[in-house]
């Protein structure tokens, strides 16, 4: 039986309610939600029951802490990472600690996924899962591990619904779709990228999704002539030409820290005549914007000079210092860090309680 319902703007404003004392800043408003500053992520760790319980117990933890947004994928940890957070959130909800229109739940498809566990043999699974099936023909397989057919994500949509116990998933992206580019011409992969905003659109209409984004790595963070580099705007003319004006492209994820800026220096998006930073572009357009990596894999968790973090009084340990400056950068919705063990949504969150970084107060990292 999937959980009803999905983030709306009084659940998540309840949410909000709940915190806003003793943490102040913390929560935007985007897309007509209230969200939180810092989300958990949960791409690290085992595919091990070990690992699921830790995650089980991270959530619950950075939920009693006010986080609200939870982000996961498909194939992070071969489908474990969203069954797991989809019992930790049934938990809660049945025990009445947390109502489903509170939380803004973001998955992704594209990769090939295994269910539970890497197979003896990997060709063997995924020819008998995919080719026989179907669900995808060779040709729509590129570097072996990524396809983006209407027909597989429509396949891929409803196996995180189960996986996440969900009967809407909030936001739906496409998961690292300038994959495609290593393989076919810029031509087809803009017809493909169509074909896929079609089903999501469709997905949307039938209410599986609320609205769908892309997740990229390098897509938006390369110069605009880059052969990994996807246009916002020809990526909008595309939702606009399949939704229309009230197309549910909604939301950007890319990653950005103290030593990934591209997102906020690069010029790779144009917009009114110029090339402009993503987050700017994003920022134009109403899109909500997504920051992965904000402690790059924990090594920014240490090792920040100390001339940078005396920027950041009042926090402690160099991963809420690096949380801090993603959080405060102008355009980011939500730094998404990954808490694959409860100290560390404990550790995460307590950033929460300092105020972001004002406008200049930002503006002077940059001066020194």
């Amino acid at each position: 039986m999937l959980i009803a319902g999905f983030a709306t703007t009084e659940g998540t404003a309840r949410f909000q309610d709940r915190f806003r004392q003793q943490l102040p800043g913390h929560f935007r408003e985007s897309q007509s939600l209230w969200l939180s500053s810092i989300g958990l992520g949960t791409y690290l760790g085992e595919p091990t029951a070990q690992f699921d319980a830790l995650y089980h117990e991270s959530i619950t933890q950075a939920i009693e802490r006010g986080a609200n947004v939870f982000d996961t994928a498909i194939n992070y940890r071969h489908m474990r990472s969203e069954r797991a957070l989809g019992r930790a959130l049934a938990e809660l909800i049945a025990s009445g600690k947390l109502r489903r229109d509170e939380v803004f739940v973001a998955t992704k498809g594209g990769y090939l996924a295994f269910d539970g566990e890497i197979p003896n043999d990997p060709h063997a699974y995924f020819e008998e899962r995919l080719i026989r099936t179907g669900l995808v023909t060779p040709g729509d397989i590129v570097a072996g591990c990524h396809a983006m057919t209407p027909r597989y994500l429509a396949d891929q949509i409803e196996a995180s619904r189960h996986n996440l116990g969900l009967e809407t998933i909030d936001l739906y992206y496409l998961h690292n779709p300038e994959t495609q580019l290593r393989e076919v011409p810029r031509e087809e992969f803009y017809r493909r990228l169509h074909a896929a905003f079609e089903a999501l659109e469709t997905a949307a209409a039938e209410g599986k999704i609320r609205m769908y984004g892309l997740a990229t790595w390098n897509a938006f963070r390369v110069s605009h002539d880059s052969p990994d580099a996807i246009s916002l705007a020809q990526a909008l003319e595309l939702a606009e030409a399949t939704g229309g004006k009230a197309h549910h492209f909604r939301a950007l994820q890319v990653p950005f820290n103290l030593a990934m800026l591209e997102a906020l220096a690069t010029g790779s998006q144009a917009l009114d005549g110029r090339q402009v930073p993503l987050l700017q572009a994003a920022s134009a357009r109403g899109m909500m914007v997504f920051a992965s990596a904000s402690l790059l894999q924990s090594r920014l968790a240490g090792g920040i000079p100390e001339p940078l973090a005396q920027h950041f009084p009042r926090l402690n340990t160099d991963a809420q210092r690096a949380l801090q400056f993603v959080r405060s950068t102008p355009g980011i919705t939500s730094a998404l860090v990954g808490m694959s063990h409860p100290t560390h949504a404990i550790e995460n969150l307590a950033t929460a309680a300092v105020p972001p970084l004002t406008a200049e107060e930002f503006q002077s990292i940059f001066e020194q």
